[in-house]
Order: structure tokens, then C-alpha cells, then sequence
């Protein structure tokens, strides 16, 4: 009796090797949601992949190491405005409508270029926040970028862009800077959405990023 169960742990043990051994060379998936592994947008008429880093030891960029930056921006920093704050789920949904829909909303990168360059995320483009610090420069590129309409004196935005907007993270106000300067020219909160996260949230997750 001792011999059997001394052959039947020993094929246990085994069994349970081989399994480690076989879920090392084959490893699971690291998948943005139950459902979603990858989401496919074009970045300069050319198709990138967005997921995440498939490497079980990346790490975050150096980048967003350090704590001492900024301010953390609360979650509603527009108020009375009822800007949406968004997380990462819903930027890659707004990234894949951007795909269906292009003329309907833009993503943009709020960020200086210096920034820019270290890596942005797919599919967006470069407005740095310091251009819309003088009102008519930001007057001719809600006209030219976001369809507003200038009629006599008054701004008409009803068909205007839906402006999805992010910087660095919860430290960086370049986006709330520039958010809080379209508001203040009536740009309609219900057109803005706000990804709070950033460039720090996106790189944590290990999502695809791209260089200029």
C-alpha cells in the first residue's frame, strides 16, 4: 500500500510540472478585457495595433517613475461644467469610433512636443495646450480643426467636433488648461471628454504607444 501511494504522489508531482512547464512555454494572454485582446486603428494612413505589452517583465516608462511632478487634478476639475472624465476602457472606444466616424470627434494629445516625442498614443493628434493661450489663434483652430462656425461676433458649435483630450496624467494640467479655455469660449462641455489618466495610466497598462 505504501508503494502505491508513494507511485501516486510521485505521478502527481509530475503531472503538476508538467503543467508549469507547459503554461511557461505557452503563457497566458495579457488581454485588455475579458473580451479584448487588441484594437486595430490607423495612425498616419497606417494601421497599428493597440494592446498591450505581452512581456511578463516590461515595465513602466522612466518617464512616469517619478512622484514628485504636478498637482492631482480632481476628478471633475471643470465644474460647474459637466465635462466627462474618462479611464482607459472607454479612450479605446473612442478610438475605434474615431476609426467609423473620423469627421465626428478628434482625440488630441494636449502636450508640448517635447513631450510628444518620448511616445503618444496611436491614432491621435499633437495640439499642444500652449496654442490655445491667445484667443484668436485658438478662435482660427476651433474653426480650421474642430468645425465651429464663427457668425459675425458669436462662436456656433452646433456642429462642432467631439474633443477627446488627455496629457501626462492626474499631475499634468496642459489638457485641463486647454479644456478650461474652450469652455470659456462656449465650447459645449457635452463635446469634451477628459482622459484623466494620461499618458502615465496608458503606459502602466503597457498599451501600444508610437513616436513621431
Amino acid at each position: 500500500m505504501h508503494k502505491i501511494l508513494t507511485v501516486a504522489f510521485l505521478t502527481f508531482i509530475f503531472a503538476g510540472n508538467s503543467a508549469l512547464a507547459s503554461e511557461e512555454k505557452t503563457p497566458k494572454k495579457v488581454m485588455i478585457s475579458p473580451d479584448v485582446f487588441s484594437v486595430d486603428v490607423t495612425h498616419n494612413g497606417e494601421k497599428v495595433t493597440i494592446k498591450r505589452n505581452q512581456n511578463r517583465k516590461n515595465t513602466i516608462s522612466k518617464y512616469y517613475q517619478p512622484t514628485h511632478r504636478g498637482k492631482i487634478q480632481p476628478m471633475a476639475p471643470f465644474a460647474p461644467h459637466a465635462v466627462e472624465t474618462i479611464g482607459a476602457l472607454e479612450m479605446l472606444s473612442y478610438l475605434q469610433q474615431h476609426e467609423d466616424k473620423p469627421d465626428s470627434l478628434i482625440i488630441i494629445d494636449s502636450r508640448t512636443k517635447d513631450w510628444v516625442k518620448r511616445g503618444t498614443i496611436p491614432s491621435t493628434v499633437n495640439i499642444p495646450f500652449t496654442e490655445f493661450k491667445e484667443d484668436d489663434k485658438a478662435v482660427e483652430l476651433m474653426e480650421d480643426e474642430f468645425d465651429v462656425l464663427s457668425v459675425g461676433s458669436a462662436l456656433n458649435f452646433e456642429n462642432a467636433k467631439t474633443l477627446v483630450m488627455y496629457c501626462n496624467g492626474i499631475w499634468c494640467g496642459q489638457s485641463p488648461t486647454a479644456i478650461k479655455k474652450l469652455l470659456s469660449f462656449g465650447y459645449p462641455a457635452a463635446k469634451i471628454k477628459y482622459f484623466r489618466g494620461g499618458m502615465q495610466n496608458w503606459e502602466s497598462l503597457g498599451l501600444t504607444v508610437v513616436k513621431p
